[in-house]
């Protein structure tokens, strides 16, 4: 650790554990220097540490005043971390997600019942008619060419203008994720990233030896567009791993007008963009809306975004087929994934050409976002009722996640073991981030319709919660 990272890390301390008090100054940079016997740089540094990560500001003739006293609920809008450790918690919680007799509301996929299985394995069995000796070298990165066209014909439909030269096929967005972070990044750059976030931009961070930088995001305005540009004018990022539309595992949607100015501050300090927007075609019909909404990467005029998509949460989740708009690295990427996975499979591109250019795709969307918006609706007036006066739940349009907010004092945790008792899966805040600020939070996956069995496990696993809130006085 970097002399200025020690003397940030003390501060920090002092701070929290209310040494220094909110409005109160520290000590000036000689001062400081003098005390510590550090360079008035190094004290420079560690102090705008502090000032990005919210602890402290810098005001006119004070010098450097403390702005908060970061107790639990209260952390700062950017936090940053050396290492990234998390794939042990993830793969505890997924391997209790496989258990076929669970209900499983921790698990990242509609329900599979959604899925048009038929027509699916119809054009399975089409494509394995039309499989020759050359498939295999035809559908080598970037991919089959076909399905590249057709990707891009959708993304046209929505007003986005992608070539097909720059799309290049994965083995599901994680992959497309991970290659889009490997064309930008070396081991031990920073990235920013949100906080919630999808666990797997964290595992790709801890893969690839990637230090973190997390914007904490709010459930209702979601990301903080100040905090991100401290974030950029502090630190040398190499690469943002953010999700504009339906965020997992919150649920909102930037505004236009933030992803506007997220896209202007990405150009601004020349920092590449890797956009998940896997949800994008799951926008909800309630209010008329008949389009996908637009990515951060549609407001920019460079090419250093990276827009990362895949099939499995709007057709088949066990296809495992994504892309990636990669812009000017398409060809970086390409030779990334050559010396990964080699190919992604022959057989399942050419079956998703089949059903693209044959079945009605576009009639399947319609009817899942009519089921999704039903059943998220139905869940969550179910959870608010249940626990009315004892947690907060967020809703949004689109996507089929809900965000339950317990209270501070409440271990999610406890929740997901007791879920699982009851043959129940959640997904624990501690899911989603680097430390314990969402420790009281978990996701629920609201694409799976409620019956009276569904109604009776669940209102038991809210009985608990009830139990273990601490009452109003």
């Amino acid at each position: 650790m970097a002399k200025y990272e020690i003397l940030a890390h003390q501060l920090k301390t002092q701070i929290e554990s209310g040494v220094w008090l909110e409005n109160e100054k520290l000590p000036s940079l000689r001062k400081k220097s003098a005390e510590s016997g550090y360079s008035l740089m190094t004290v420079l540094h560690a102090y705008q540490i502090l000032e990005s990560q919210g602890y402290i500001s810098s005001q006119e003739r004070s010098g450097y005043v403390v702005t908060a006293k970061n107790l639990v609920g209260n952390r700062p809008l950017v936090q940053t971390s050396e290492s990234v450790s998390i794939n042990d918690f993830v793969f505890d919680v997924l391997q209790a997600s496989k258990n076929p007799h669970m209900l499983s509301l921790g698990f990242a996929y509609p329900d599979p019942s959604l899925y048009p299985r038929q027509h699916l394995n119809k054009s399975v069995a089409a494509a394995a008619k039309q499989i020759s000796l050359t498939s295999a070298l035809d559908n080598l990165p970037p991919g089959n060419a076909e399905l590249r066209k057709l990707i891009a014909k959708r993304y046209a439909a929505r007003g986005i203008s992608i070539s097909p030269d720059e799309i290049v096929i994965t083995a599901g967005a994680l992959e497309a994720l991970s290659l889009s972070l490997q064309a930008c990044t070396q081991p031990g750059d920073w990235v920013i990233v949100e906080s919630p976030t999808f666990y797997g931009a964290m595992q790709a961070l801890e893969r690839l030896g990637l230090k973190a930088i997390t914007i904490k995001v709010s459930p209702t305005t979601g990301l903080d567009v100040a905090a991100l540009e401290r974030a950029l004018q502090t630190h040398s990022v190499k690469a943002c791993w953010l999700m504009s539309n339906f965020q997992n595992p919150m649920g909102y949607s930037l505004s236009e007008t933030k992803k506007q100015q997220v896209a202007d501050l990405m150009e601004k300090y020349q920092v590449a963009l890797i956009e998940d927007d896997v949800y994008a075609e799951l926008y909800s019909t309630a209010n008329n809306t008949n389009k996908s909404p637009l990515p951060i990467k549609h407001y920019m005029h460079n090419s250093s975004s990276m827009l990362c998509s895949s099939f499995s949460k709007s057709l088949v989740a066990g296809f495992r087929i994504g892309w990636v708009a990669a812009g000017a690295r398409a060809l970086s990427i390409q030779k990334q994934q050559l010396m990964s996975t080699f190919e992604t499979s022959a057989p399942i591109q050419l079956s998703l050409v089949d059903y693209l250019s044959t079945k009605n795709y576009e009639l399947h969307l319609k009817q899942l976002r009519k089921k999704l918006v039903a059943r998220k609706k139905a869940m969550f007036a179910f959870l608010n009722e249940a626990l009315d006066g004892v947690a907060k739940i967020y809703i949004h349009e689109g996507g089929y996640f809900l965000w339950i907010e317990c209270h501070l004092s409440v271990d999610a945790m406890d929740i997901y073991h007791e879920a699982l008792r009851l043959y129940i899966t959640v997904a624990p805040g501690k899911l989603f981030s680097l430390n314990d600020e969402f420790n009281h939070c978990f996701r629920v996956n609201a694409s799976f319709e409620l019956n009276d069995a569904k109604r009776n496990q669940l209102r038991k696993l809210t009985e608990f919660i009830k139990q273990i809130t601490p009452s109003k006085r």
